[in-house]
């Protein structure tokens, strides 16, 4: 009787063990977004067009919701990181810059939220510290390669935010496909220093143009100057022939989608399972190849631009998603010819 007893109570304790592990796995998730400019720059629209595309999708059938701090930095940031966190509400911390200073300070304060850092400028922290990084020099080196097709004055002009290594990786590689058709190309580089500024864009591009420039790899978005002077130019991280068809040919497009997915698996193995957080200290990036970036279509240049560029565009795109053309980082600071 008493073994009949100890077997039932054990599987009554074995039930209601299986109900309270079913009820601790999470259901909903909170992410804060710390932008440094905001939607209006492209480098933080993809990251929330990829962010709203995600949540649809309900990765581990989770509800998830955001909220978004735009424009802040230093001290500013890591007090909008630390009310973040207080609230209860958000137990992912994306800071979508150089925010390392701030979210070291941090880190050991929640040690349950997990904390990401994205870019150059960063430190690699670890533990519940992940940085996600963005190298968008492949496409970049596609579009330097139409460049140095179709360029008439041999002078091709960048107009870039700031010396930066996910900036300068873009760039190099930019004129390193230019100069793979035509040796002839000379460079016009310039930096606005900001990450946003309109009025210092056209301003650069319209000294480029000047300078002789016929093409322009816009990483900053001054489109309506190539098309007030009728040159052709290039769009970065998102599909800017889409709406300005006039003067883009191309784009180097980033996906956040498969950095998203790692973030929150991660975080998901931590609440659910119990893992540890085991947060990167190198940077992680994800490849063209693996879906990371891309080129474009061509828009309304589809028709404009010979057959001949366009599959040799095609062939490399291939050779660079197969890996036999390997498309090196080059971090130097970029300059003038």
């Amino acid at each position: 009787m008493n073994i009949v007893k100890s077997l039932s109570m054990g599987a009554s304790f074995l039930a209601m063990a299986g109900s309270f592990a079913l009820a601790e796995e999470p259901s909903e998730l909170g992410i804060g977004l710390i932008l440094a400019t905001g939607p209006e720059a492209s480098w933080d629209a993809t990251l929330m067009r990829d962010l709203e595309t995600l949540i649809e999708s309900a990765p581990h059938g989770l509800d998830i919701s955001y909220k978004n701090i735009n424009g802040v930095w230093g001290e500013q940031a890591g007090d909008a990181m630390d009310l973040l966190a207080k609230t209860g509400k958000y137990q992912i911390i994306w800071a979508h810059s150089s925010y390392s200073d701030q979210v070291k300070a941090l880190q050991d304060k929640y040690p349950d939220i997990l904390f990401v850092l994205v870019g150059s400028g960063n430190e690699g922290l670890g533990g519940n510290a992940y940085w996600v990084y963005k190298r968008a020099h492949e496409p970049s080196y596609l579009l330097g390669v139409m460049a140095g097709r179709l360029t008439e004055s041999d002078v091709v002009g960048v107009v870039g935010q700031f010396p930066s290594e996910d900036v300068n990786d873009q760039i190099n590689s930019f004129f390193a496909g230019a100069r793979s058709v035509n040796s002839d190309v000379a460079r016009k580089v310039a930096f606005i220093e900001s990450w946003y500024d309109p009025a210092k864009a056209e301003q650069f591009t319209n000294a480029q143009i000047a300078a002789g420039a016929d093409l322009t790899f816009q990483l900053v978005a001054s489109f309506e100057t190539c098309e007030k002077a009728t040159i052709m130019c290039f769009g970065n991280y998102v599909d800017h022939g889409e709406t300005s068809p006039d003067s883009v040919v191309a784009s180097a497009l980033i996906s956040w989608t498969q950095d998203l997915n790692w973030v929150i698996d991660e975080w998901y193995d931590h609440a659910a399972n119990g893992a540890p957080y085991e947060g990167n200290v190198t940077e992680r990036w994800v490849s063209m190849a693996n879906g990371g970036t891309a080129l474009s279509g061509y828009h309304a240049f589809a028709d404009k631009l010979s057959a001949e560029l366009k599959d040799e565009i095609a062939i490399l795109s291939a050779q660079i998603s197969s890996g036999e053309l390997e498309i090196p980082v080059d971090l130097s600071l970029p300059t003038s010819d």
